[in-house]
């Protein structure tokens, strides 16, 4: 029997909580002249547009010229045309991108270059020297008085009426500073970006960028920001912003396998940043995928070692996590070259309180029953399948792994009722993920993922039998919880502009929550793509599990065929079993309580099975 151990594991992106865009977000015609007749800004439409990465065909031209969209829109949709930039244009398949691909739709050259107007014009910068109106004078005066309402009511109206067009950018960026006070993050992002498109030479460029890093760091969201930092220099990264942004570019230089390029930026983070052992964990991932297998070990003994003293709460709990993954990268090491002893000790030194217990805890029960402790293996699965734990930690191959401990056991029957179990279980919820995946599949179902979002994250369908566990792992992956963290932050920023002054609320106000509305369906759409893309996966996974489930249960029907042929051949040996009492000798340093089907939390990791099994 051929069975390939598959481990839990998640993207380093969602372990350590930083997210980096992936998919391409389609727009169709209707969709712009939806934006159109609720007078969306033309401008946001275009920026919607350009932001979405899509290729646009000759019908769709047609059809924004017959429903009468205004002209910078259709001249926008032209520059994406499939035969515009053949080179920039990401091919769309299954759900999900290439890796080779994926690096495209971000970094794209569809996507307005730093320093250039739409038109591809160079921007035009007032150096610091020239003298500012009076009128932007007084708003920044009211901004440094705390009092960013009134400010930002000024500066937009010197927007909307383009009073000082050579002024723009720093009118922009006090907009977005009053915003940000305001606690308006997303609309504020949206005008510290348009600052930062503007170009390095523009004198807010330095300002802005770490206020987006801020921001981003909040929304758990870093979607918009590595879209324009991939086309910064290093050189001009803002020294505050600098340690960010090398993260980012090695995160995405190692989504792309450029390990190189990677360990390059990750080594520039200072050791003084809380960035400083994320970049160590990664540089031990680089180096166990290149199988330098010590280096990687010394690289994750290196962040379990560090000591970190004057942090917040918040800070020490993610260093912990951190801390607690090293431990379990360590153990799957001495896994991978099959010194499974000291891949066990590792497990065990996972907090207990710790989120990834419960994995470590399974990843360790396949240690145990590669040394054949067997009963071990059972009692650690047990603890990862007690109530403590099953809600919120989806493992499913928990299940594969008990039933193979009993069929070498030689406990046939146990295993076919834990296997039929599983597979009742399992088999409705892969059935609904593969039905699901398959309607958002063609291109056109690509372009509604804004509903494969909603149905499962605004709505839940009524007949659905998937576990609520199941989102707990996908949500793992932070790109996704960020972006739907984004939403949420969207909903709650309407909600403060309601509550605005009058005035405020039906200009300013107003005027923002058309962005909003413009970036809430792209933002749908990128969840979506991206629930997509976990959906496939996991879909995936579960048929690779009921398949394994359905291998083991035929072995069983083979091994229980040679067992009655032993019995039959040996009649005698069957009796000479019965009324044999076995005595279980134990350690006197502990004390052993028979488990009567109730979990107490301090007993967790201790179960240990007493099964001697049916082998003869």
């Amino acid at each position: 029997m051929k069975l390939v151990r598959q481990t839990l594991h998640f993207s380093l992106t969602a372990l350590l909580g930083l997210v980096v865009a992936r998919d391409a977000f389609a727009l169709s015609c209707t969709e712009i002249m939806n934006m159109v007749n609720v007078n969306v800004p033309v401008t946001i439409i275009v920026q919607t547009i350009e932001d979405s990465g899509e290729q646009f065909t000759t019908d769709d031209i047609r059809c924004l010229v017959n429903e009468g969209a205004p002209s910078e829109v259709i001249t926008a949709a032209k520059t994406l045309t499939a035969g515009a930039d053949s080179g920039s244009s990401l091919q769309r398949g299954d759900v999900g991108v290439s890796r080779q691909n994926r690096s495209q739709d971000i970094f794209g050259d569809d996507e307005q270059a730093l320093g250039q107007d739409r038109t591809g014009n160079q921007y035009t910068t007032t150096g610091s020297s020239a003298p500012d109106p009076d009128q932007i004078k007084e708003a920044i005066k009211l901004f440094r008085a705390k009092k960013p309402l009134t400010a930002s009511l000024m500066l937009y109206e010197l927007l909307e009426d383009g009073t000082f067009p050579e002024h723009e950018a720093k009118i922009q960026y006090y907009l977005a500073r009053c915003l940000y006070d305001l606690n308006m993050y997303h609309t504020s992002q949206y005008y510290f970006l348009q600052v930062l498109r503007k170009g390095t030479q523009n004198p807010y460029f330095k300002h802005a960028l770490p206020k987006l890093v801020a921001i981003a760091r909040y929304t758990g969201d870093n979607s918009e920001l590595i879209r324009v930092v991939a086309k910064v220099p290093p050189d001009a990264f803002p020294r505050s912003a600098r340690n960010h942004l090398y993260y980012l570019m090695g995160v995405r230089f190692f989504e792309e396998d450029d390990l190189s390029h990677a360990r390059k930026y990750f080594s520039q983070i200072s050791s003084k940043s809380e960035l400083y052992l994320r970049s160590k964990y990664y540089e031990g991932i680089i180096f166990n995928k290149q199988g330098k297998l010590k280096s990687a070990v010394r690289a994750f003994r290196d962040v379990v070692r560090e000591e970190v003293e004057l942090a917040s709460p918040e800070e020490l709990q993610r260093v912990r996590d951190l801390q607690n993954l090293a431990l379990i990268d360590i153990a799957r090491v001495y896994y991978s070259i099959q010194r499974f002893e000291e891949a066990a000790k590792y497990y065990a030194l996972v907090d207990r309180d710790s989120t990834y217990w419960p994995e470590a805890l399974f990843e360790s029960a396949w240690a145990k029953f590669m040394l054949n402790d067997l009963n071990m293996a059972l009692g650690q699965i047990l603890t990862a399948q007690s109530p403590f734990f099953i809600a919120d930690n989806y493992i499913p191959e928990a299940n594969i792994l008990k039933a193979l401990t009993f069929f070498n056991l030689c406990e046939y029957d146990e295993v076919e009722r834990l296997l039929l179990k599983f597979e009742d279980q399992t088999r409705p919820m892969y059935t609904e993920l593969k039905g699901f995946v398959q309607s958002y599949a063609t291109t056109e179902g690509k372009k509604l993922a804004d509903q494969a979002y909603e149905t499962y994250f605004e709505r839940w369908p009524r007949n659905s039998t998937l576990q609520r566990s199941i989102f707990d792992r996908i949500l793992r992956n932070k790109d996704l919880a960020g972006i739907i963290n984004q939403l949420q932050i969207m909903d709650a920023e309407v909600d403060l502009i309601d509550n605005q002054k009058t005035r405020w609320r039906e200009s300013a106000g107003a005027h923002l929550k058309k962005i909003i509305e413009a970036n809430r369906q792209r933002y749908k759409r990128r969840a979506g793509l991206l629930f997509l893309s976990e959906a496939a996966r996991l879909t995936a996974y579960l048929g690779d599990m009921l398949s394994q489930s359905e291998i083991i249960r035929f072995e069983v029907v083979d091994a229980q065929r040679v067992d009655y042929q032993f019995k039959m051949q040996n009649p005698d040996l069957e009796d000479s079993f019965k009324g044999l009492e076995l005595d279980f000798a134990t350690s006197v340093d502990f004390i052993y309580w028979p488990f009567n089907g109730e979990f107490w939390q301090d007993e967790l990791g201790y179960y240990h099975y007493t099964e001697q099994g049916s082998c003869r």
